[in-house]
């Protein structure tokens, strides 16, 4: 009767008040991405908040599979900062070669060269 009175009584993460409310947050987040997409927003804003998305997606599949509780030697918060930031960086990288190659002479104005400097 110890043993049973000792051991805790687990909920699934899906079925938890706390597992609700990250679900909502991602959807929420996912949501105001696809807001951000239809309006056009800058850049900056669909890449910040899909790297959020991309973090809570992971936390979220991480306490479902129960990982943080079955590999207690792997320091899971630093794997995952570092697979997003990967993902963010490869982003990065694509939206300034796109920008490049459609403005490749940068963002300052040249001016004509048939203009004549006034001294």
């Amino acid at each position: 009767m110890d043993t049973v009175q000792l051991k805790i009584k687990h909920r699934p993460f899906c079925f938890s008040v706390k597992g609700h409310v990250k679900m909502l947050r991602l959807a929420l987040t996912a949501a105001s991405m696809t807001f951000f997409i239809i309006a056009q927003a800058p850049e900056p804003y669909i890449v910040i908040t899909g790297f959020e998305v991309t973090v809570i997606f992971f936390f979220i599949i991480l306490y479902i599979l129960r990982l943080d509780r079955l590999m207690k030697w792997l320091f899971w918060p630093l794997l995952v900062f570092a697979l997003v930031a990967a993902v963010c960086c490869l982003a990065d990288g694509a939206l300034i070669y796109r920008k490049l190659l459609f403005n490749p002479s940068g963002p300052y104005q040249k001016k004509p060269v048939h203009e004549k400097k006034v001294l």
